[in-house]
């Protein structure tokens, strides 16, 4: 693809080099070649993209100054370099060819197939499945009776979805992702202590343009809906318990669990490790630190806080909060050491 087809196609503003390079793949200023594309988003990287060896440089406006560069160099601005950059690297990934239906691929009766579907070996698709054009389903990736699978979506091997599961367009499903199991719901006998399962009969909606990361688990409802908003992200080993509503374009990191029936609104971003309780809203925006938590039945907002306030904790407050906290503590600590040390020498 030519540098001016990517500029057609993503904007910005080429101010040095012809449009007509042609860019084969992306790279970092260490090891980018005359067929690559590099970014920069400050003076220093732009320093280091001009010198290297690309063919191509994204920089934020303003970053080009007077550096000495390549004059074969072709050199464009956009306002989000990075964003340019990745959104370059999907357009120039190489597309996979098509392979149809593999004679080793168990299909059940009445699956309806697009266009330029790919079914690996020992996948297994159960009867009235439904899966969208130029979806690819990789080895060991079961599809559970009934499931509707969009169009241009990547399920990875070994990914399991249970019936009653629908995904959306240009979904990805990672390594291991099991998706529409039971939620954890059971009621107890006050007079034995016995356990019996509380119905697990509803649905799970993953919508357009979401990635689960491998060995992440998303229940379905137990008399409802769970649903994964548009263009969601969700890492490795992650849990979304039964019930859950999670909103659009929100980032889960990595061994987060969220309980059931909780609520978490557009935008948000939890990070690693944080523990949501049953029933909780967390508000659109909201940032929850690392190993934060929030328990059952509590609302988390950014209401009365400054944009970008990341919240930490277990309960999670804002972070300059738990710092100053820690800060009394720790004199407090301090002061009971030295007071004890009086009194000992008394």
């Amino acid at each position: 693809m030519t540098l001016g087809e990517l500029v057609e196609k993503l904007g910005g503003t080429l101010v040095q080099g012809s449009a007509a390079i042609v860019v084969a793949g992306v790279a970092d200023s260490n090891s980018a070649t005359r067929s690559n594309l590099v970014f920069a988003e400050d003076a220093g990287s732009a320093e280091k993209a001009l010198t290297s060896g690309a063919g191509a440089v994204v920089l934020k406006h303003g970053c080009l100054q007077s550096f000495a560069c390549n004059a074969t160099i072709a050199i464009l601005e956009a306002d989000q370099p990075r964003l340019w950059f990745a959104r370059a690297g999907a357009m120039l990934a190489a597309v996979v060819a098509a392979t149809g239906v593999h004679a080793a691929a168990l299909m059940g009766d009445h699956v309806s197939l697009g266009a330029d579907v790919s079914i690996a070996a020992g996948a297994i698709i159960g009867d009235g499945a439904s899966i969208g054009a130029g979806t690819r389903i990789e080895s060991g990736a079961i599809v559970g009776a009934g499931v509707v699978i969009g169009e241009d979506c990547r399920i990875y091997p070994r990914a399991v979805l249970y019936p009653g599961t629908t995904i959306g367009n240009r979904v990805v499903l990672h390594a291991g992702v099991v998706l529409g199991a039971d939620g954890f719901g059971y009621v107890r006998d006050a007079k034995t202590g016995t356990y019996t399962q509380f119905p697990q009969q509803g649905t799970l909606l993953i919508e357009d343009d979401v990635e689960i990361g491998a060995n992440s688990t998303v229940d379905r409802g137990a008399l409802k809906r769970t649903r994964i908003g548009r263009g969601t992200k969700i890492d490795n080993l992650v849990h979304v318990g039964h019930n859950c509503d999670i909103g659009e374009n929100v980032i889960l990191v990595m061994g987060t669990g969220i309980s059931g029936s909780s609520t978490v609104g557009d935008g948000a971003v939890i990070a690693g490790q944080v523990g949501i309780g049953d029933h909780v809203t967390i508000g659109p925006g909201v940032i929850l630190g690392g190993q934060s938590g929030v328990f059952n039945g509590k609302t988390v907002t950014n209401e009365g806080l400054k944009r970008g306030t990341v919240l930490f904790g277990t309960p999670a407050r804002p972070l300059r909060q738990v710092l100053r906290e820690q800060a009394v503590l720790a004199r407090l600590a301090k002061k009971r050491g030295k007071d004890s040390a009086r009194d000992g020498e008394e």
